[in-house]
């Protein structure tokens, strides 16, 4: 059988407080919408159609290619959201999902044994439905005599009888789509909100003798709706556990979960070692036995095996087999570090290769070079890429030794087994096996301390 699933994406998310559409707020380094997609591709579905309406470019521009999407101008409740969609899938054969963009933590296991019961029930339309002592603010299912769902109920409608069900509509259905186009034509707008409410086609549904069933979650986390701030950051701590969880299930070590954040799409090898206040973001890959310090920082970055990150932030580079970098060390965007590579404590390096066994120990800027193996930097070594205007390359062969404070003015070339002398300003290309000495001369004044600021004497 055909599948089909239409995500609401429409909601302005007033209560967000936000100029960002709300299933555009991240959870777990993935969008709200990211998420729900995600879940919903594990269905393997014919076409998913996107509701789009307040800030719909932006929504628009996040979509996976080849997904499709339609333009509610006007929000005039959830039915009218489904409803526009029917010229795209009103004369389908098949089911329908209809899912809220706002609802990041459901899975795609869930959504795939929801579509199963449906199926093997030969429902019209099921409800994903779930058990909660605190109902409030939710719509309630309430059953007949049979057992069987008989209507959903929202809040602001509901008697005080009703209002004690505690079992609840996550927002989640699965419909006989040629049924739910049938009866959306049916809805009206008389409830409290005055709005077309989707929930309203149960009541048709029954009023048909047709099947109305619910599947009930067996994890209430899952039903969370974000609406605010406060659900938001509910939603992203779940989420991290999860996350969280399951690279320790995969082998990983952490050493304080509660105080280590990684994101979504984020993947770890066995034996790799996490300290506690460590963020890991975007779509970094970390492989086997590598160790992370507390306080380290990683954004979409990869990290090979046997490398180690002592309290230092990666950004958008590679570390090789065996590389070490920290402490207080930054890898900005388009450093690669090949195998052996040491990176000490306050050293920043950007759009850099660092060849075989480099070593830049500490306190040392490396900016758009090309480095050879077994290069050693001293401390307080500067490449100096940058005029103003433009930035500029700097090349330094294998096995050459910077001395400390050497300022390495770009454009140039260091020669193989090339040295420059320690305080040097090095302006011009030094050739292979040479020395470059380029400071001034010193001189001693003898005795004329003693006429100086400073003396104290003997």
């Amino acid at each position: 059988m055909n599948k089909y699933a239409i995500i609401l994406a429409a909601g302005k998310g007033t209560r967000m407080k936000s100029k960002l559409p709300k299933v555009l707020h991240e959870v777990a380094g993935k969008t709200m919408l990211g998420h729900v997609l995600a879940s919903v591709s594990s269905l393997e579905t014919e076409k998913n159609i996107v509701i789009v309406g307040h800030e719909a470019d932006r929504v628009i521009a996040t979509l996976p290619k080849g997904t499709n999407f339609v333009k509610q101008s006007e929000q005039l409740g959830t039915g009218h959201a489904v409803k526009i969609a029917a010229d795209l899938l009103a004369d389908k054969e098949g089911t329908t999902l209809v899912i809220a963009g706002d609802t990041p933590l459901i899975k795609g296991e869930t959504l795939k044994a929801l579509l199963q019961y449906h199926e093997s029930h030969k429902a019209t339309a099921t409800i994903l439905t779930a058990i909660t002592p605190e109902p409030t603010g939710y719509g309630r299912i309430v059953r007949g005599k049979d057992h069987t769902v008989e209507k959903i109920v929202e809040q602001k409608d509901a008697s005080e009888l009703e209002k004690a069900i505690t079992e609840i509509n996550t927002g989640t259905f699965v419909f006989d789509n040629k049924s739910l186009f049938k009866a959306l034509n049916e809805i009206t707008t008389d409830n409290a909100q005055g709005e077309y409410y989707l929930t309203d086609v149960i009541e048709i549904f029954k009023k048909a003798n047709k099947t109305v069933d619910a599947y009930i979650l067996k994890d209430f986390d899952e039903s969370l709706g974000v609406n605010d701030r406060v659900a938001l950051a509910q939603a992203e701590k779940i989420m991290r556990q999860r996350i969280n969880t399951q690279h320790m299930i995969n082998g990983v070590t952490l050493i304080d979960p509660e105080s280590t954040y990684i994101d979504s799409d984020v993947t770890i090898g066995a034996e790799t070692v996490i300290e506690g206040n460590v963020v890991i973001k975007g779509k970094t890959v970390i492989f086997n036995n590598v160790h992370i310090t507390n306080g380290s920082r990683i954004i979409d970055s990869e990290i090979h095996s046997d490398s180690e990150i002592r309290n230092s932030t990666i950004e958008n580079s590679r570390m090789s087999v065996g590389s070490n970098v920290g402490p207080y060390a930054h890898l900005r965007p388009g450093t690669v570090l090949s195998e052996e590579v040491h990176v000490g404590n306050f050293v920043e390096i950007k759009g850099s290769t660092l060849g075989k066994g480099t070593k830049a120990g500490h306190l040392t800027y490396i900016g758009n070079a090309t480095v050879g193996e077994k290069v050693n930097f001293g401390a307080g070594t500067i490449t100096a890429n940058y005029d103003g205007r433009n930035k500029f390359n700097t090349e330094i062969d294998d096995f050459a030794f910077i001395g400390s404070n050497s300022t390495i003015i770009a454009p140039i070339h260091i020669g193989k087994n090339g040295l420059t002398a320690a305080g040097s300003v090095i302006t011009e290309d030094v050739p292979d096996e040479s020395i470059a000495i380029a400071r001034g001369r010193q001189v001693n004044k003898i005795g004329r301390a003693k006429k100086m600021p400073h003396y104290r004497g003997k």
